[in-house]
Order: structure tokens, then C-alpha cells, then sequence
């Protein structure tokens, strides 16, 4: 059984659902992404999302591309992500990380490399927004061989011809992309949101969450409320660039978790 496998089922056994967050790596450095990344767990968070910087992210919004764009400026590289997460793992070797990002920095530096440094390093899981299923070869099998995770998105035009192929090597769990367009366009709907959450369910034994427009505790303790887990990204991320603290950014985090939290809590 996987961390992510391992923590799902735990929450389960517990009547919770998931909360889960996305931190850009080396966002704005570093030393202080892995200090968000460390504080996490503490805040409430069930599943680490650890965004991987690159240069044309066509699927986030300005927050997360400004986001990525600063940690590129830093220095930050696809080795150094690894890094970052094995640094982690020196402290805490249950929470699972799901990295997440684009193929071209992992086909840059070569799927059999990548993937023996990813598992080393205690990465759980991918999520590799442009390599569709028709390309699972490409990475999705030779990860699910290593022992990683590969969690496929499915999205409001996914329909019933295509959901089956999207879930055909899916693992870990299945991320629901709530709205159509790029990350922190929109807010995301329960009324909206939950019959395809339902829809997709009944087709997997996967837990279903779902992420985009995702923005305050309300609305995330609203999502928990029609899915298996919530995901939160640019709104952690924004308070990041806008320079806070850590410790603000975590509270900030921590309300977050806790409107997830509430719901079967």
C-alpha cells in the first residue's frame, strides 16, 4: 500500500475527507518553500501537491505561472524539486507528496533517470497535466512500475466515452478539475461539482477529488462536501507572492483544512 493509498483509506476508516495543497517548488526560494512544505502536515494537510516550476504552464493561471516563474528565477531546477522533497522526507515519512507539473523537464532529463531519483527522493505520486492517455506508455506505466502513483485529471467535458479510458491506468486517486480553463479562473459550484463527482465514483473505486476554483474555507468545506477531498492551490499560492510569512501563509492554510475537515469530521 502507498502513502497516498494509506492515507485515503485512513481517512475513510475516520469519516474525513481529504484536504490537499499545492505549493510551487523553490517558490520564492528554496529555503522557504521547504519551510511551507515542512509546515504543512501541521496545518492540517493530508496530501502535499508539489508543483514542478516550468516555463509555459498552459494550464494555471497568473498566480500559479507567476509562481513558477519565481522559482525559476531562484534557480530552481527539477533536480532541486527532488531535493526539496527528499529534505522533507528527513522529517516526516507518512504524508505523501504528488508531484505535479508538465513532461517536458521530465523527458528533458530522461524517464528511467527520473523516475529511480523521484522514488528515491520519497515522491508518492504524479500528475503530469499534458501527457493524455493515449501516451501512457510515455511515463504513466513505466511510473506505476517503480512503485509512483500516476493520477489522471478528469474535467467537465470528460464524458462517458472518454472517462473510461482516463481512469483505464489511473492510481491514487482521481482530481476533478472543477471548472473549464486555467487554474484560479473561476469559482468552483457544489450544485455543479457533485453530480460529476458521482458520475465518476461510480465508475472507479478511486477516491475523487476535486481542485480549481477552490479560494476560502467555506467553499472548501462546500467541495469536501460533494467529493472525497479538496484540493487549494493559487489562493495558498498568491499569499505566497504576495510575500507573507510562513507562519501566516500556514494559518492561512490551516482554516483551509479545517472547513474539509468539518464536513463528516
Amino acid at each position: 500500500m502507498t502513502r497516498i493509498d494509506a492515507r485515503f483509506a485512513h481517512l475513510k476508516a475516520n469519516g474525513r475527507k481529504a484536504f490537499v495543497a499545492y505549493i510551487m517548488a523553490g517558490d520564492p526560494d528554496f529555503a522557504t518553500s521547504l519551510e511551507l512544505v515542512r509546515g504543512l502536515p501541521g496545518a492540517g494537510v493530508d496530501v502535499i501537491e508539489l508543483g514542478l516550476p516550468f516555463t509555459d504552464p498552459m494550464a494555471d493561471g497568473p498566480a500559479i505561472q507567476l509562481a513558477g516563474q519565481r522559482a525559476l528565477d531562484a534557480g530552481m531546477t527539477l533536480r532541486k524539486t527532488l531535493d526539496l522533497a527528499a529534505a522533507f522526507r528527513k522529517t516526516d515519512d507518512s504524508t505523501p507528496i504528488v508531484l505535479m507539473g508538465y513532461y517536458n523537464p521530465i523527458h528533458s532529463r530522461g524517464v528511467d533517470r527520473f523516475l529511480v531519483e523521484a522514488k528515491a527522493a520519497g515522491i508518492d505520486g504524479l500528475i503530469v497535466v499534458d501527457l493524455p492517455p493515449e501516451e501512457d506508455d510515455e511515463l504513466c506505466l513505466p511510473a506505476r512500475r517503480t512503485g509512483l502513483s500516476f493520477i489522471r485529471l478528469a474535467t467537465p467535458t470528460t464524458d462517458a466515452k472518454r472517462l473510461p479510458r482516463v481512469l483505464q491506468n489511473t492510481s491514487g486517486f482521481v482530481y476533478y478539475v472543477s471548472i473549464t480553463g486555467i487554474t484560479g479562473a473561476a469559482e468552483a459550484r457544489p450544485a455543479e461539482v457533485a453530480p460529476e463527482v458521482a458520475r465518476i465514483g461510480a465508475a472507479t473505486d478511486l477516491p475523487v477529488v476535486v481542485g480549481f476554483g477552490v479560494n476560502t474555507p467555506e467553499q472548501s468545506e462546500a467541495i469536501a462536501g460533494v467529493a472525497d477531498g479538496v484540493v487549494v492551490g493559487s489562493a495558498i499560492v498568491r499569499r505566497v507572492g504576495e510575500g507573507r510569512p510562513v507562519a501566516e501563509v500556514l494559518e492561512f492554510v490551516r482554516s483551509l483544512a479545517e472547513g474539509a475537515h468539518r464536513v463528516g469530521g
